[in-house]
């Protein structure tokens, strides 16, 4: 997946230094048209993304039975990935709800947004609340949301029996099955609240009393999805589930890790702690990757991530157009890295695997405290 691009960036640091520009010089820099939201055209991609994943689930059941059964081994792998991926695109579009960036109204947003994310079984007020959360605090050590890396001194003394070849891969196959559960079940990645933090605990640390009755409704919203999918196993059987909804399902968890985590784990990038990082700063803490087709699949989360972490309320389909426009303002700041999407994935998992304070900046050798940067050495 993906290929192509600026494959130098890992070997060299990105800027840490405060900007030499503002967010008001970044959104000046962007044609007023991608700011526009329209209903009708956000719509359009709900339905265009639900007709694929519909499809998919009507040519297996109509037509994999008359396949050969080799044949049949490789159909229904494939179609677990096309139908995932599709999937992880109305995941997106949820997500793109929740950051008011669906249409101009915010009811129809959330009850959008809302409404997918609950039959993807997420919570979606929630999430919401923790994912807007990472976006005020993004890559700040003390309190980020998404992928918080550890301290060297923070690395666990078992971690040196997985720290070769066969224990990535076994770290690789465990976040893909249970990585988003576990972060929504008890915040695995995110920051320390020193007790339980979960995404469908009302009284949980995150949330405020205001914001209990959304993660009632959160959980309702699940609760309903699960009820449906029971009804539908009573129904059609539990094969039948495990076929077009569990599987599927896997492929969508595995892959909104993997985006997640590429997003915001990468060699060149800092860290920052809360006596230097600013919100600007830790916004273009992030890198664009490029998934191929992919992309497109998946409504550009992915290759436009910079932009969405400096200006969320931009709606998808506008995110090349103004990541073009504001390139030449973010000048080195801007992070791209077109490695190819796996052997990315390994590189960083072998070589992100703490953070530590920077010795000196590369100009002057002076000590630049507050920034962090990925190693793995010493382990």
């Amino acid at each position: 997946m993906g290929a192509g691009g600026n494959l130098s960036i890992a070997h060299r640091r990105a800027p840490h230094s405060k900007p030499p520009f503002s967010l008001s010089d970044i959104k000046k820099a962007i044609p007023p048209r991608c700011f526009r939201r329209s209903l009708l055209r956000s719509f359009s991609y709900v339905f265009a993304d639900l007709a694929a994943i519909l499809s998919l689930s009507y040519a297996a059941a109509n037509y994999f039975h008359l396949l050969p059964a080799p044949l049949q081994y490789l159909a229904w792998p494939a179609l677990w990935l096309a139908q995932g991926f599709f999937m992880v695109g109305y995941w997106v579009l949820a997500h793109e709800c929740g950051h008011h960036a669906f249409s101009d109204y915010q009811v129809v947003d959330d009850v959008v947004g809302f409404l997918i994310h609950s039959s993807l079984l997420v919570p979606y007020f929630s999430w919401k609340i923790s994912h807007r959360t990472h976006h005020a605090n993004a890559n700040v050590l003390e309190r980020d949301e998404s992928f918080v890396p550890a301290l060297k001194s923070g690395i666990p003394w078992y971690y040196r029996y997985f720290n070769n070849p066969p224990g990535r891969v076994l770290f690789l196959l465990s976040s893909a099955l249970f990585g988003w559960p576990m972060h929504l079940l008890f915040h695995v990645t995110g920051r320390s609240y020193g007790r339980w933090m979960c995404h469908f605990n009302p009284y949980a640390p995150m949330y405020t009393e205001r914001e209990r009755a959304l993660i009632y409704l959160s959980d309702a919203g699940v609760l309903a999805a699960g009820y449906g999918l029971y009804r539908l196993s009573l129904a059609k059987g539990l094969e039948w589930l495990l076929l077009y909804y569990v599987a599927p399902m896997l492929v969508v968890h595995g892959t909104i890790v993997l985006i997640i985590y590429l997003h915001h784990t990468h060699p060149s990038l800092p860290r920052y702690d809360s006596s230097e990082w600013d919100w600007l700063r830790g916004g273009l803490a992030t890198v664009d990757r490029d998934y191929g087709i992919l992309n497109v699949v998946f409504h550009h989360i992915a290759d436009t991530h910079v932009l969405h972490h400096l200006l969320p309320s931009i709606p998808h389909y506008h995110a090349e157009e103004a990541t073009k426009a504001i390139k030449p303002v973010l000048g080195e700041y801007y992070q791209f890295d077109g490695t190819p999407i796996l052997k990315g994935l390994w590189r960083e998992v072998k070589e992100c695997v703490y953070v530590e304070p920077a010795a000196g900046d590369e100009a002057g050798g002076l000590q630049a405290k507050g920034i962090f940067w990925f190693n793995n050495k010493g382990l």
